[in-house]
């Protein structure tokens, strides 16, 4: 058949599906904030969103958005190759409306900012969940968003997903703000499953053969790439992302300690958002020895350079440690996940004695994660074992530590961890503090009693 021939077929079968009545569960028992003042052009409505069935299956392309500022509103126009349905709710504390979707591929090329003007502050996008993408909309102000309207292709533009805000009081924004009942009951039902080592985050296995652990029982290691999805973290002065660097660092990590006989499971595998809790979760969930937390830094200040270790403190050592506690506790924020019901992300915990001791232990861990880091790279010149409040170190039970890999707003940290040899070699030294952690007699351990003999 002719490429314009099956490109008409696609086209006459996407409508059909669009137009076609759901009774899946995306569609119900959500708040979908509409106005009955919009003045848009009749469209069809959308009303839920149909997460993707098979991995096979092609997604549709997001290729545009723009805004638009008017008088009365601000028009949120997102242009994409396929209809499909959308769901919008609104989050409070800090205010932001959610536009949720299928998995989509993200084809914007720079897509204009909002002047900050209006009722738009910003916006983001990018993948949720397996088979959920979503853009998170900050408001200046509350807004109600009027239902989605789609629009069919013209003047060269494919189908357009037009989202009107109006301005309303803050009263009335709090209470229709909030997660629907569905997604909560579905995001509960993920924690609970990633807390049994059973849900949809399990991560795959690894090899079917693996080295014989070299210091008695084989101890459990999570590592966690940080970020995800559609939270990108630090962008680097050369456009890396943090996201990506950490991942690809969590799955050199892996395959050093699965060489070494370690079980090792990954908070994430793939570029998708684990909410910040959950993470904890999965490690609590696997009765890990140990849980080791990857990101990268940035500073106002270029020049700052070097890695850095970050163990659990509710006061912090320092200013700074303490701003970028609050920064990367903002994660979940960032993706638009609902926090009522949930204490402050910095707000103080019960430190019991179990706890206490977790905390000991993952302050030695954090020294020797220094020491052998300074083998492979730059570390922080001034104190580069800090505290803070970081929410993913939280677990009462399991020894954690956040490693800052360098400095992305750094032109030469950014350079180096870009290159093979650096990611191998910074794998291989968390693995030697690994080992001696538990007094397995790895590499580091040799060179260290080859020292003292010297």
């Amino acid at each position: 058949m002719p490429r314009t021939a099956m490109i008409r077929v696609y086209a006459i079968l996407a409508c059909f599906l669009f137009l076609a009545p759901s009774g899946d569960a995306w569609g119900q028992g959500g708040p979908t904030l509409t106005d009955s003042t919009r003045t848009a052009p009749a469209a069809a409505p959308l009303g839920e969103i149909r997460p993707v069935q098979s991995p096979n299956q092609i997604l549709p392309v997001v290729m545009d958005a723009r805004i638009g500022e008017h008088p009365d509103r601000t028009r949120f126009v997102v242009e994409v190759s396929d209809p499909f349905r959308v769901r919008i709710f609104t989050l409070s504390n800090p205010d932001r409306v959610v536009i949720d979707m299928p998995e989509v591929l993200w084809r914007l090329n720079g897509p204009p900012r909002p002047s900050g003007r209006g009722l738009v502050k910003s916006y983001r996008y990018g993948l949720f969940r397996t088979g959920n993408s979503r853009f998170v909309i900050d408001l200046n102000s509350p807004a109600s968003a009027a239902e989605p309207m789609i629009l069919p292709p013209e003047d060269g533009h494919g189908y357009r997903i037009v989202v009107d805000l109006f301005p309303t009081d803050e009263a009335k924004f709090d209470r229709l703000a909030g997660w629907p009942s569905d997604l909560r009951a579905r995001e509960a039902a993920e924690q609970i499953a990633s807390a049994s080592t059973s849900g949809a985050q399990m991560p795959s296995p690894g090899p079917t053969t693996m080295a014989a652990p070299r210091g008695g029982a084989r101890r459990i290691i999570v590592v966690d790439a940080g970020h995800g999805g559609i939270d990108s973290g630090t962008t680097g002065v050369d456009g890396t992302m943090e996201k990506d660097l950490v991942l690809d660092e969590a799955l050199r990590l892996r395959n050093v300690l699965q060489r070494r006989g370690y079980v090792v499971h990954l908070t994430r595998e793939t570029d998708v958002y684990i909410p910040l809790r959950e993470r904890v979760n999965i490690a609590r969930g696997f009765d890990a020895d140990l849980f080791v937390s990857l990101h990268a830094d940035s500073n106002p200040d270029a020049s700052v350079s070097g890695a850095s270790v970050y163990t659990l403190s509710e006061s912090g050592s320092d200013k700074e440690a303490a701003a970028l506690a609050r920064k990367e506790n903002q994660s979940d924020v960032i993706a638009g996940v609902d926090l009522a019901g949930q204490s402050s992300p910095v707000a103080s915990i019960l430190i019991d004695l179990a706890q206490r001791d977790t905390m000991n232990r993952s302050g030695r861990f954090a020294e020797t994660v220094v020491e052998d880091l300074s083998r492979a790279t730059d570390i922080l010149p001034r104190e580069p074992h800090r505290s803070a409040a970081f929410v993913v170190l939280k677990a009462p039970d399991v020894p954690a530590v956040l490693i800052e890999l360098g400095y992305l707003s750094n032109a030469r940290d950014c350079a180096q961890v870009r290159m093979n040899d650096w990611r191998d070699g910074v794998a291989s030294a968390i693995s030697d503090a690994v080992d001696r952690d538990f007094g397995v007699a790895g590499p580091a351990s040799a060179v260290a009693a080859k020292q003292a003999a010297e």
